[in-house]
């Protein structure tokens, strides 16, 4: 078992919260991952999984508080189906109804996604609507620049 937290919109050390709740303890990678705001698509910058086929974790608990457009959701599903992992969960605590249906059918037999709580739509910016703003510039300061 593995918690796989998304730093670019991570809520500071989410998986620390998680580990408290699980029956053993899991090792923490990250993947780091943004939208590119002129197409809405995922981008990998960062990727800590190891290499090693005997590292694969079974399970994988990915921690992205906001599922807007899903294409972040998307990749690091897919980033850890091909990583050789057997089953995923998503832990998330907004999602936007497009987003979340977008992630769900990426790889049903093997994805959960829960998540707190579910708005309606986007914006044409890809924003979740009424939602919360974009957390990582809300957590890294850097709304307008």
């Amino acid at each position: 078992m593995c918690i796989v937290s998304i730093p670019s919109t991570q809520l500071a050390d989410s998986h620390l919260a998680i580990q408290t709740i699980l029956p053993e303890p899991a090792s923490v990678h990250h993947l780091g991952l943004f939208r590119e705001k002129m197409t809405l698509q995922p981008v990998e910058y960062y990727n800590n999984l190891p290499q090693s086929q005997s590292s694969v974790a079974k399970l994988a608990i990915i921690t992205d508080p906001v599922i807007a457009t899903g294409g972040t959701a998307v990749a690091a599903i897919q980033t850890l189906k091909e990583w050789g992992v057997e089953k995923i969960i998503v832990l998330s605590v907004l999602a936007a109804h497009p987003g979340l249906v977008k992630a769900a059918e990426e790889w049903p037999e093997g994805t959960q996604i829960w998540v707190g709580g579910l708005d309606e739509k986007l914006t044409d910016t890809g924003m979740i609507q009424p939602g919360l703003g974009d957390i990582g510039d809300r957590l890294f300061l850097t709304i307008g620049k």
